[in-house]
Order: structure tokens, then C-alpha cells, then sequence
């Protein structure tokens, strides 16, 4: 029987959004394994808006992040607060900004930051029924804070490729960051995260695809 997947997006593009290559990605791999997959995103605006060319903010301009998201899962998605845990067999967040802006604050906060709640339920409680999280590129930053021992979790390791940055930010949310690289992932046996850099790495597409390609046969192999 194919697994049933939840992929939770953030908006559309790098800078605001979620990474796009990055979502593609993960939705072809789990295609390949045959698995069922929904996207999903929050109903809400955007924090910012980017314009990808000069990568500067568009003033006076606001989107929502779950219209912008529908470009990538072509048309097929909903509202993340419908997201039942018990209907899927795993989730997985692609990166991108959106995921530091849009589902946390740690774009501007760091270890300080909050995550919205609808997150914070949904990988708590893929945690709780023993389901594997897939976080790539800046996302797993989404599991350190959720999961940290400082948030009073159980505490986890991830990677975030080798910026000593984010991994300082991530040992004070109470998680262990690991270094990888982007064709590699990372998996915690003990808590089924799973996590691979992307473009945390200065890479070339083909090696985030085939990291990606790695994060999501670990994640299906990991499910019950």
C-alpha cells in the first residue's frame, strides 16, 4: 500500500517562500516511491514580499502564502490547519525563507523565535504517533525549536549543511546540528527526523535533487 505523505509549504519562491526546486524535489521523489502526497500551507499572509530579481522587498505589496504555494502543488491544496496527523503516514517541509519567515520567526528572532502554531501541532504530533519528519534546507530549524530541549522536547539532531551560524542557533534551541553535505541527508534514528541541506550548501541543483532524493527514500523507509 503507497504511504500517504503531507508536504507542507510556505509560500512560492526562495526569498519569501518556499524554495522551489527544493518542493519539486521532494514532491518528484515521492513520486517515484508512488506515495500519496497533499500540500498544504497557512491560510495568512506572507510576512514580507521579495522581488526575485533584485531581491529586495516589495513595499506595499502582500500575498497569501497558501495562493502562492498552490503554483507549486498546481492548484491542489489546503489551509494547514486541516492537516490531520492521523491521515498521513509522514510530512515533509521544504525550505526556503517562507519557512523562517512564514512558519517561524527565526529569520528575525534566531533561537528566539516563535513557530506557528499550526506547525508546532502538526510536528508534534508526527512525533508523538512515532511518524518520520522530513525538514530540508533551513526548515529543520522548524524541528529545533519544536522539538528542543529548550521548548522542554525531547531534543534532536539535524544538519544544516556546515553554516555555523544557524548550527549555533540550533544548539541554543537545544537540538545537535551535524555537518553534511548537500547530497547527503541525515537521519535521527531515535526521534525519525530527517534533514539535508539543499541550498544551506552552496550547490549545484542536481546535488540538492539528489539529497532531497535521499531525505525522502529515508522518510518513506521510516514509516510504519
Amino acid at each position: 500500500m503507497s504511504k500517504k505523505v503531507a508536504v507542507v509549504l510556505a509560500g512560492c519562491g526562495r526569498g519569501d517562500g518556499s524554495e522551489i526546486h527544493e518542493s519539486v524535489s521532494a514532491l518528484i521523489h515521492l513520486s517515484r516511491h508512488r506515495a500519496q502526497y497533499s500540500c498544504f500551507a497557512p491560510d495568512i499572509a506572507q510576512s514580507d514580499v521579495v522581488n526575485h530579481v533584485t531581491g529586495e522587498p516589495s513595499k506595499g505589496e502582500t500575498r497569501n502564502c497558501m495562493v502562492e504555494a498552490a503554483r507549486i502543488s498546481r492548484g491542489q491544496i489546503a489551509p494547514l490547519a486541516t492537516l490531520d496527523v492521523d491521515a498521513f503516514d509522514a510530512v515533509i517541509f521544504p525550505g526556503g525563507f517562507g519557512a523562517a519567515k512564514n512558519l517561524s520567526t527565526f529569520a528575525r528572532d534566531g533561537a528566539e523565535c516563535s513557530v506557528l502554531p499550526d506547525v508546532a501541532r502538526v510536528i508534534k504530533g508526527f512525533h508523538a504517533s512515532r511518524k518520520p519528519i522530513g525538514l530540508i534546507c533551513i526548515a529543520p530549524v522548524l524541528g529545533a525549536k519544536v522539538l528542543g530541549l529548550a521548548s522542554g522536547g525531547p531534543g534532536c539532531t539535524i544538519t544544516l549543511g556546515a553554516d555555523e551560524g544557524a548550527n549555533a542557533q540550533a544548539s541554543k534551541m537545544g537540538a545537535k546540528a551535524v555537518n553534511r553535505w548537500s547530497t547527503e541527508s541525515y537521519t535521527d534514528e531515535a526521534h525519525k527526523v530527517v534533514t539535508t541541506p539543499a541550498y544551506m550548501c552552496d550547490a549545484k541543483p542536481f546535488e540538492v535533487y539528489e539529497g532531497i532524493g535521499r531525505l525522502v527514500d529515508s522518510v518513506i523507509a521510516l514509516c510504519k
